[in-house]
Protein backbone atom coordinates (compact mmCIF):
# COMPACT_ATOMS: atom_id res chain seq x y z
CA UNK A 1 0.00 0.00 0.00
CA UNK A 2 1.19 3.22 -0.62
CA UNK A 3 2.20 5.56 1.85
CA UNK A 4 0.39 8.60 2.73
CA UNK A 5 2.56 11.50 4.20
CA UNK A 6 1.36 14.77 2.71
CA UNK A 7 -0.73 15.19 -0.50
CA UNK A 8 -1.19 18.64 -2.55
CA UNK A 9 -3.20 18.35 -5.08
CA UNK A 10 -6.78 19.28 -6.51
CA UNK A 11 -9.92 19.22 -4.62
CA UNK A 12 -13.35 18.21 -6.60
CA UNK A 13 -16.42 20.11 -5.09
CA UNK A 14 -19.15 16.84 -4.48
CA UNK A 15 -21.64 19.06 -2.49
CA UNK A 16 -23.91 15.86 -1.77
CA UNK A 17 -25.31 13.94 0.84
CA UNK A 18 -26.06 10.42 1.35
CA UNK A 19 -23.48 9.53 -1.41
CA UNK A 20 -23.91 5.87 -0.95
CA UNK A 21 -21.55 2.90 -2.57
CA UNK A 22 -23.85 1.93 -5.23
CA UNK A 23 -23.18 5.87 -6.66
CA UNK A 24 -19.36 5.37 -6.15
CA UNK A 25 -19.50 2.26 -7.81
CA UNK A 26 -22.66 0.72 -9.62
CA UNK A 27 -23.10 -3.13 -8.61
CA UNK A 28 -22.86 -4.50 -12.13
CA UNK A 29 -18.99 -3.69 -11.60
CA UNK A 30 -18.60 -5.84 -8.45
CA UNK A 31 -17.95 -9.09 -10.18
CA UNK A 32 -14.20 -8.43 -10.68
CA UNK A 33 -11.95 -9.19 -7.71
CA UNK A 34 -9.07 -6.94 -9.49
CA UNK A 35 -8.12 -3.22 -8.16
CA UNK A 36 -6.90 -2.21 -11.40
CA UNK A 37 -9.17 -0.52 -13.88
CA UNK A 38 -12.24 0.02 -11.20
CA UNK A 39 -11.09 3.99 -11.69
CA UNK A 40 -13.04 3.85 -14.85
CA UNK A 41 -16.52 2.85 -12.91
CA UNK A 42 -15.91 5.52 -10.20
CA UNK A 43 -19.52 7.00 -10.21
CA UNK A 44 -20.62 5.69 -13.40
CA UNK A 45 -23.91 6.20 -13.92
CA UNK A 46 -22.91 10.02 -12.69
CA UNK A 47 -20.02 10.28 -15.11
CA UNK A 48 -21.43 8.63 -18.37
CA UNK A 49 -24.78 8.25 -20.27
CA UNK A 50 -26.13 5.53 -21.18
CA UNK A 51 -24.22 5.28 -24.50
CA UNK A 52 -20.64 5.44 -22.89
CA UNK A 53 -20.26 9.78 -24.00
CA UNK A 54 -19.22 11.86 -20.82
CA UNK A 55 -21.89 13.51 -18.82
CA UNK A 56 -20.05 17.19 -18.59
CA UNK A 57 -21.99 18.55 -15.76
CA UNK A 58 -20.54 16.26 -13.17
CA UNK A 59 -17.89 17.14 -11.85
CA UNK A 60 -14.80 14.90 -12.11
CA UNK A 61 -15.70 14.96 -16.25
CA UNK A 62 -14.54 19.05 -16.29
CA UNK A 63 -11.01 19.88 -16.11
CA UNK A 64 -8.87 20.47 -13.84
CA UNK A 65 -11.32 17.92 -11.61
CA UNK A 66 -10.22 15.08 -13.84
CA UNK A 67 -6.90 14.86 -12.08
CA UNK A 68 -8.22 15.12 -8.61
CA UNK A 69 -6.49 13.59 -5.45
CA UNK A 70 -9.30 15.10 -2.57
CA UNK A 71 -13.07 14.84 -2.76
CA UNK A 72 -15.19 17.10 -0.89
CA UNK A 73 -18.25 16.35 -0.08
CA UNK A 74 -21.60 16.25 2.34
CA UNK A 75 -22.94 14.31 5.20
CA UNK A 76 -22.97 10.30 5.32
CA UNK A 77 -19.69 9.27 2.11
CA UNK A 78 -20.53 6.13 1.71
CA UNK A 79 -23.48 4.94 3.14
CA UNK A 80 -25.00 2.01 1.59
CA UNK A 81 -23.63 -1.79 0.87
CA UNK A 82 -20.08 -2.49 2.42
CA UNK A 83 -18.57 -3.39 -0.51
CA UNK A 84 -15.14 -2.77 -0.44
CA UNK A 85 -14.66 -1.74 -4.40
CA UNK A 86 -15.60 1.77 -3.08
CA UNK A 87 -12.73 2.70 -1.71
CA UNK A 88 -10.99 0.95 -4.49
CA UNK A 89 -12.98 2.83 -7.39
CA UNK A 90 -11.87 5.73 -5.67
CA UNK A 91 -8.17 5.01 -4.94
CA UNK A 92 -7.88 3.61 -8.84
CA UNK A 93 -9.17 7.16 -10.10
CA UNK A 94 -6.80 8.78 -8.27
CA UNK A 95 -8.68 10.32 -5.22
CA UNK A 96 -6.05 9.59 -1.69
CA UNK A 97 -8.63 11.72 0.69
CA UNK A 98 -11.93 12.27 0.99
CA UNK A 99 -13.28 15.17 3.19
CA UNK A 100 -16.98 15.64 4.75
CA UNK A 101 -18.46 15.71 8.00
CA UNK A 102 -19.04 12.25 8.18
CA UNK A 103 -18.92 8.41 6.86
CA UNK A 104 -20.84 5.59 6.72
CA UNK A 105 -18.58 3.29 9.28
CA UNK A 106 -17.77 0.56 6.87
CA UNK A 107 -16.89 2.64 4.19
CA UNK A 108 -14.62 4.91 6.73
CA UNK A 109 -13.03 2.16 8.09
CA UNK A 110 -12.17 0.70 3.96
CA UNK A 111 -11.00 3.64 2.91
CA UNK A 112 -7.79 3.87 5.59
CA UNK A 113 -7.28 -0.43 5.15
CA UNK A 114 -7.24 0.65 1.32
CA UNK A 115 -4.82 3.64 1.39
CA UNK A 116 -7.13 6.35 1.26
CA UNK A 117 -7.31 9.07 4.28
CA UNK A 118 -11.11 10.31 5.15
CA UNK A 119 -11.25 13.23 7.26
CA UNK A 120 -14.02 14.78 9.00
CA UNK A 121 -14.28 18.13 9.56
CA UNK A 122 -17.54 20.74 10.15
CA UNK A 123 -20.41 21.13 7.51
CA UNK A 124 -19.45 24.69 7.37
CA UNK A 125 -15.60 24.14 6.64
CA UNK A 126 -16.38 21.58 4.24
CA UNK A 127 -18.51 24.41 1.91
CA UNK A 128 -15.79 26.77 2.70
CA UNK A 129 -13.26 24.14 1.15
CA UNK A 130 -15.77 23.65 -1.76
CA UNK A 131 -15.92 27.52 -2.20
CA UNK A 132 -11.75 26.88 -2.85
CA UNK A 133 -12.19 24.04 -4.62
CA UNK A 134 -14.37 26.10 -7.44
CA UNK A 135 -11.28 27.68 -8.46
CA UNK A 136 -9.47 25.01 -9.81
CA UNK A 137 -6.31 24.42 -10.40
CA UNK A 138 -5.48 27.47 -9.00
CA UNK A 139 -6.53 26.16 -5.57
CA UNK A 140 -4.88 23.39 -5.05
CA UNK A 141 -5.55 22.11 -0.82
CA UNK A 142 -2.96 20.14 1.25
CA UNK A 143 -2.92 17.29 3.69
CA UNK A 144 -0.24 16.85 6.11
CA UNK A 145 -0.99 13.72 7.62
CA UNK A 146 2.06 13.54 10.13
CA UNK A 147 0.81 17.34 11.50
CA UNK A 148 -3.15 16.36 10.80
CA UNK A 149 -3.97 19.67 8.87
CA UNK A 150 -5.68 20.77 5.74
CA UNK A 151 -4.13 23.42 4.41
CA UNK A 152 -6.28 26.10 2.49
CA UNK A 153 -4.94 27.63 -0.99
CA UNK A 154 -4.57 31.25 1.40
CA UNK A 155 -2.44 29.12 3.85
CA UNK A 156 -5.19 28.69 6.34
CA UNK A 157 -4.34 25.57 8.42
CA UNK A 158 -7.28 23.37 10.05
CA UNK A 159 -6.67 20.83 11.97
CA UNK A 160 -8.35 16.96 12.03
CA UNK A 161 -8.30 14.29 14.40
CA UNK A 162 -7.06 10.68 13.10
CA UNK A 163 -7.09 7.51 15.20
CA UNK A 164 -2.79 7.06 16.27
CA UNK A 165 -2.94 3.68 14.71
CA UNK A 166 -4.69 4.04 11.50
CA UNK A 167 -2.05 7.34 11.21
CA UNK A 168 0.83 4.95 12.04
CA UNK A 169 -0.92 2.68 8.71
CA UNK A 170 -1.39 5.16 6.38
CA UNK A 171 1.81 7.32 7.06
CA UNK A 172 3.62 3.76 6.61
CA UNK A 173 1.69 2.20 3.68
CA UNK A 174 0.73 -0.50 5.92
CA UNK A 175 -2.20 -2.68 5.24
CA UNK A 176 -3.89 -5.69 7.04
CA UNK A 177 -1.21 -7.85 5.99
CA UNK A 178 1.79 -5.17 6.45
CA UNK A 179 0.49 -4.46 9.81
CA UNK A 180 1.31 -8.37 10.73
CA UNK A 181 4.04 -8.91 9.16
CA UNK A 182 6.06 -6.44 11.42
CA UNK A 183 5.86 -8.57 13.72
CA UNK A 184 6.93 -11.36 11.71
CA UNK A 185 9.53 -11.87 14.61
CA UNK A 186 7.35 -12.82 17.34
CA UNK A 187 5.42 -14.95 15.36
CA UNK A 188 8.29 -17.19 13.91
CA UNK A 189 9.79 -17.03 17.67
CA UNK A 190 6.14 -18.04 18.79
CA UNK A 191 5.70 -20.94 15.64
CA UNK A 192 9.51 -22.23 16.76
CA UNK A 193 8.66 -23.07 20.67
CA UNK A 194 5.61 -24.65 19.09
CA UNK A 195 7.64 -27.01 16.82
CA UNK A 196 10.00 -27.99 19.79
CA UNK A 197 7.21 -28.74 22.21
CA UNK A 198 5.00 -30.69 19.51
CA UNK A 199 7.38 -31.84 16.52
CA UNK A 200 4.61 -34.26 15.85
CA UNK A 201 2.47 -31.72 14.67
CA UNK A 202 5.05 -29.90 12.26
CA UNK A 203 6.17 -33.63 10.46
Amino acid sequence: MQPFTTLTGIAAPLPMANVDTDKIIPARFLKTIERKGLGRAAFADMRFNDDGSEKPEFVLNQEPYRNAEVLIAHENFGCGSSREHAPWALLDFGIRCVIAPDFADIFFNNSFKNGILPIKLPREICDTLMEDAKMGANARISVDLTRQVVIRPNGEEIPFEVDPLRKHRLLNGLDDIGETMQRAAVIEGFEAKQRAAQPWLYG
